[in-house]
Formats: C-alpha cells, structure tokens, sequence
C-alpha cells in the first residue's frame, strides 16, 4: 500500500470513528445501563470492595489501587517516580531504587501491571510492573503496597512487552519495542537492517520474589509490542506480538504498515532452559543494576551486574517461530483452557485466533513459509483457529470471562466486543467513552477468571466528566457482564495514563496484609530501639541525628549546634506498634520531601542548612489530637562557630 492510499485510508478510519462515538456519545441509550446502576456499585460504610483493581499510571510512573465496584482510589503506590509523600525517591535508603547504568532516573512510563500466579491463578503475592522508557521491571509486595525491588533489562530499547508471568511465576517475559544495535554502538540510523536487533528476556523469580535476567534471545529488529505466556497444555511456552517487520526506520505510521499480516513470536522457554543448561548460550558484556529494599533493614540497595546470557536462534533449533497475524498486531493473550491465542492487529478487519494444539502440528510437519535469521515462519491457514469478523476498528486486546466467551477492546470505534470462543461470532459489543485502550476482566488472564466486570481504561474523555483545563482526567469504566448483554455500571477517573490493569478478589490480599513492622526486628543501622537511644553525633561536617518518634512528640526535639553547611542526616524511627499510626518528619527549608514513617521502620533523609537561625521542625502527619503540638527546633550557628552539640526533650 502506497503513502498516498494508505493515508486516505487514516482518514476513511477517522471519519467512521467520528461518526460512531457522535452516534453513541448522542444516543447513549437506557438498554445499555443495568437500570440500577447505584445500587450495584454502591458499598455501605463499613463494608469492602469485592475487588482490588491495580492500573497503570503510564506516564506518572506510578500504580493506581481502586475499589469495585465502587471505583474508590485507596491507594497510589510510587514505584518508578519520586513520591514526596512518602519521601520514596527522597529519603537515602529510597535512593538505590532509582540508580540504573544511565545513573539516577526518578521517573519513568509504567504501562503495564501483573499479578504473580501459582498454577495459573493469581494469588495476591506481589504485583509487577514495566518502566518502558529506560527498560525495568518492578515487583510490589502486596502485603505492604510497597515496592520491593526494580531490575533493568540490558540490551533493550523501550520495554513495552514486559512483564508478563509464566503460569508459577518462574519468569517474568519482556520484549523490547525498539530495537537498537546490539551491543549498542554508533551507526547509521539508515543501516538498521544491518545492525538493529531487538532482544526477549526472560527474568527469573525465586521463592522469596528476587528477580534476575536469567538469559536472552536476540531476535529480528522489529518492533516487540506485547505479550502473555502459555497456561495449561501451552506452559513451557510464551507469545510476543510484534510489528514493524519491514524493519522501517523513518515515518512508521506508513512504512511501518506496508505489510498485510506481521508476526507472532511463539518462544519454547523449556527448550531455551535446555540450551543454558547445555552451554548454547553465549554471554555478552553489559551494564544494568538489580535494586533491592531490604523490609528489615528498611533500606534500598543497588547491585551493579555485567554480563548476561544470550541465546541466537541459528543455534537453537526449536527455540522460537513466526506465526503470521494481521495488520500490526497490539495485544496476545491466551484464553483460559491454553488452546487459543487471540491477536490485537490495530489495522486488521478481523480478530485471529491461534490454535496452540494446531502450531505444534505445523512445526511437527514443517509447514513453514519461510525462515527469518534462524526463526520458522509458520503458514497462517496451519495455525489459525478462527477468525472474529466485525470486531470493530482497531482491536487492541482481549480478555476472558471463563464461560467461554472473550472481550476484546477496539481503540478507533471505541467499543468492547463480546465474541464466542470456537464459533468466533461477535454476541454483544457496548460503546466506550471515549478512546478505549486496554481493559481489564477480574482473572481474566488466567486459567480461573472470576469474571463479572470488564473495565474499560479509556484514554480521552471529552465531555464525560468536569473539564479541568487543557488536560482532561484519564478514566476507566466498569461494566457488568455477569448477564448475556454487557451493562455500564460506573464511570470514575484514574491516575496517569491507564494502560493495562489487574484485578483480584480482596480476601485474598486482606489476610495477608501487614499491619506494622515490629520494632524489635528493626535491623536499620541508624534505626533506635528506644527513645533512650535518641542522640546527636557529629563526624567532621556531617551530623546524624538519630531520632525517635511516637504519639506525640519527637526525641530529641531541640537540638543546637549544627553550623551553616553541616550535611545533616536525620534517622528518624517511628516508636508506635499500633496499625495505621505513621509519623511525618519536615524541616523549614529541606529541599527534597518530607519523610513519612511507618510503625517500627526507620527513614532518613539529608538537609544542609544554608542560613543561620532557628528552624522548626514538626509532624506533617497527623496522628492524635496532640499533633499540633508534635514539634521541634534546630539552632543553626555560623559557619566555623565554637557552639557544641547538645539536644534534649525538655526532661
């Protein structure tokens, strides 16, 4: 398709997607609501959620937690960005996080949450999530919402496909979305047919959550979008998207679309598991750091790696094939029983569906079209299952409600899709409002989907909530499906961008949850068991205040002889055993955050005072009815004064 056909195509493309959220923006009828949409969303005070929902903050970096169904945000976890509430980023043992091999990034695009799994079935341990601008993976302890390690991925540019989990969360697989020269070097741009690879990695996960890139698979540039892995008789076994297989390097949006069917890459991790153990692999010179936070320590820590193992498909026969799927394909997902992997083309007038019983049959025979650097083509009419017709424009990404059915969102006419698994007939679409990416059903990408909502994450919503300015809220919608026709219940905003989300039943997560962190297993080495404890020590121009903190009031609270320029570390250990009873710690003029505490952990944070006075300093959270009087002062003496160091309470 030429430039010329292929950008009147855009624009016939636009024009029906006008038209089509015009007709349903304007005619927004009643049979498309559940007629007691209040009742069904409503939760009593003193009653819960029946889910957790955990959403992408995309550009925020960061992870939005909310309720279903009532749509209430309880929660925003920091994870790739600086939180100045909760000093993540801020405080020195925070720090380490953030450190990679392009130094110190506080912020990055966060597109896509995972739930760990056992046997297939989320199990509420931790949730990960993909920083795709400088390529990491993030995992959260979902006993504390707190993010407990982050690892970059070398040999990646831009890691979108990422990080989707094998059925026992033995890896988390990742793909990068542009592929770059591999060892990265300078070259050409225009010789990127020549010298442009993209990279799959797998990252292990061990019993206690730590991750390590345990190797990786160089691959034809193209572009790597999305994944999920197999389950059931298609574990061992994970799905990449890609697009971009005309390997175009300028103005993708026509030279990027030339081809009619792009691939899937079906990758053998059993078999890739194989050719490490037998030496295969080849180990390529690298730099990416592994971070840490230590729950005892209370502290973050950054450890520099330099090498990783890579295998090349030439030598590895098996290891990875080429299913052809139409027209540049977005989302992969593999339905309940592990049969059928239903592909997103953004420019495909159908929904393919594979046959994972059918793949192994056309690689038992080598029905291949071709063979790309080492890589099997498989023939299409070998591998396809069924086609969903009329799935609207732009299919994205499908979920599954485990009744047999398959929920598919179309971003250009702004809709979901409800289709049949094995007849592939569409059975039900309803509208969304207004530009719908990714959605979300409870399970719906495991092997027991708990089914009963899709949540639409829609990315535009002109004219559906309160204007605030140039910029509009990101929003989601949650509609019900536990009947035959599909029901909006609820509209309510989100965070950042949400691209991709999870959900899980909250009894799950509730019995696990951690209530506060015992102050006798505090192994902070600046940490305090006791007020006692509480003291000043100078060593030449650096000060740490070893500081306590409980309801209501901090030891010490008067401290006198710091000097212009001293580099002061306040170490500040919340005292109270009590749920839910954090302390604040601020200082007039401290430039980076305040610090919030949690029962029995410790934080620091560092303040160099630039003037000389008084400067108070006090709680910022407010914990009794005493809060107000929870405070403190520092003298600030001049630069090369004889004042010394002493500190009290009053007592």
């Amino acid at each position: 398709m030429n430039r010329k056909y292929f950008r009147a195509f855009l624009i016939a493309i636009a024009v029906v997607s006008a038209f089509v959220i015009f007709h349903y923006g304007c005619q927004e009828s009643k049979d498309l609501t559940a007629g007691d949409e209040a009742g069904k969303v409503y939760v009593a005070p003193g009653t819960y959620d029946d889910f957790y929902l955990f959403t992408s903050g995309g550009f925020s970096g960061q992870i939005g937690v909310y309720g279903l169904p009532s749509g209430r945000m309880f929660r925003v976890i920091p994870v790739f960005s600086q939180d100045p509430e909760k000093a993540w980023g801020y405080s020195e043992e925070s720090k380490p996080m953030f450190m990679t091999s392009h130094g110190f990034i506080p912020w990055d695009d966060a597109h896509h949450p995972k739930l760990s799994q056992t046997e297939g079935i989320a199990d509420g341990r931790w949730i990960f999530i993909n920083a795709n601008n400088t390529p990491r993976v993030a995992r959260v302890d979902l006993s504390t919402f707190k993010t407990a390690e982050i690892i970059e991925i070398p040999n990646s540019g831009g890691n979108h496909g990422s990080p989707f989990l094998t059925e026992n969360t033995e890896y988390v697989v990742a793909s990068t979305r542009f592929s770059v020269p591999i060892p990265n070097k300078d070259v050409p741009i225009s010789s990127y047919k020549e010298n442009f690879k993209g990279t799959i990695s797998f990252i292990s996960v061990d019993k206690e959550g730590a991750m390590d890139v345990a190797f990786q698979i160089l691959v034809p540039g193209f572009n790597y979008d999305l994944a999920h892995a197999g389950k059931g008789p298609s574990h061992g076994w994970a799905f990449f998207t890609s697009y971009n297989t005309e390997q175009a390097n300028t103005l993708l949006e026509v030279n990027a679309s030339q081809n009619d069917k792009d691939f899937i890459a079906a990758v053998n991790w059993k078999k890739a598991e194989e050719y490490v153990t037998q030496g295969k692999a080849k180990t390529f010179s690298t730099s990416y750091f592994r971070n840490h936070f230590d729950e005892k320590k209370h502290m973050g820590f950054a450890e520099q790696k330099n090498s990783v193992k890579v295998l090349l498909p030439e030598d590895c026969p098996g290891l990875i094939y080429y299913l052809p799927t139409p027209k540049s394909p977005h989302g992969v997902d593999v339905d309940p029983t592990g049969e059928y992997i239903a592909a997103g083309g953004k420019l495909a007038s159908v929904i393919p569906v594979h046959s994972f019983s059918k793949m192994l049959k056309a690689i038992e025979n080598k029905e291949f079209e071709t063979t790309i650097d080492g890589i099997p083509v498989l023939k299409y009419e070998s591998v396809i299952a069924g086609e969903v017709t009329n799935p609207g424009l732009g299919p994205l990404h499908t979920e599954f409600d485990g009744n047999g059915y398959g929920y598919t969102s179309s971003f250009i006419s702004s809709e979901i899709v409800k289709w049949k698994i094995g007849t592939w007939e569409v059975v039900d679409r309803i509208p969304a409002y207004y530009s719908i990416g990714h959605l979300c059903v409870p399970g719906g990408d495991t092997r027991k989907p708990w089914g009963k909502y899709v949540i639409a994450l829609n990315k535009i919503t002109k004219d559906r909530y309160l204007p605030t300015g140039p910029e509009l809220t990101q929003s989601a919608q949650l509609i019900d499906i536990s009947g035959d026709k599909m029901k909006l219940l609820l509209d309510f905003p989100t965070i950042g961008e949400p691209h991709y989300a999870q959900a899980i039943p909250s009894d799950i997560l509730m019995k696990n949850s951690k209530k506060i962190y015992p102050i006798e297993e505090n192994d902070h080495p600046y940490g305090i068991k006791a007020e006692k404890d509480a003291r000043v020590v100078r060593e030449g121009n650096v000060v740490h205040v070893y500081m306590s903190t409980i309801r209501t009031h901090f030891s010490p609270d008067n401290i006198e002889g710091i000097k212009v320029g001293d580099v002061v570390y306040f170490h500040v250990t919340n005292l109270e055993q009590d749920w839910d009873i954090p302390h604040g710690f601020a200082v007039k003029g401290m430039q980076n955050s305040e610090l919030l505490i949690m029962p029995g952990a410790t934080e620091s944070i560092v303040w160099t005072p630039l003037k000389e006075g008084v400067y108070p300093f006090y709680c910022t959270d407010f914990c009794s009815a005493l809060h107000q009087e929870m405070s403190g002062y520092i003298r600030v003496s001049p630069r090369g004064s004889n004042v010394a160091i002493t500190f009290g309470t009053g007592k």
